[in-house]
């Protein structure tokens, strides 16, 4: 019981711009794996699974537009990040959604 309250409060001194800067880069180092990005030949790649990774990608798309006010300095990043895996997975998609239909759009707007 002890490390579990000692986890909720070190959970307490952490800022809220670093939780949401942590849940960001999980969700875009998964949205990675999913897109097959950490093999040699993604296209090949035995994680690839584009389904995950549009959940993946809308819901990091939700959190950054949720929180952009408050990532201050870390909001250009990780914009970035979430535009480069949005474009990763349509060059990824057989038959690309239309632009704004793809993971994410109806949060961020098209992306090309």
């Amino acid at each position: 019981m002890t490390d579990e309250l000692d986890s909720i409060r070190e959970l307490a001194d952490i800022p809220a711009v670093e939780v949401i800067s942590r849940a960001a880069v999980m969700l875009m180092s998964s949205a990675a794996e999913k897109l097959g990005l950490a093999d040699p030949d993604p296209d090949h790649s035995p994680h690839r699974d584009l389904d995950e990774a549009r959940r993946v990608i809308t819901a990091l798309a939700g959190l950054v537009t949720a929180s952009v006010e408050y990532l201050g300095p870390h909001a250009g990043p990780i914009r970035e990040g979430l535009q480069s895996l949005q474009r990763a997975f349509r060059e990824a998609s057989a038959h690309p959604d239309e632009p704004g239909k793809g993971p994410g759009e109806k949060y961020t707007g098209p992306v090309y």
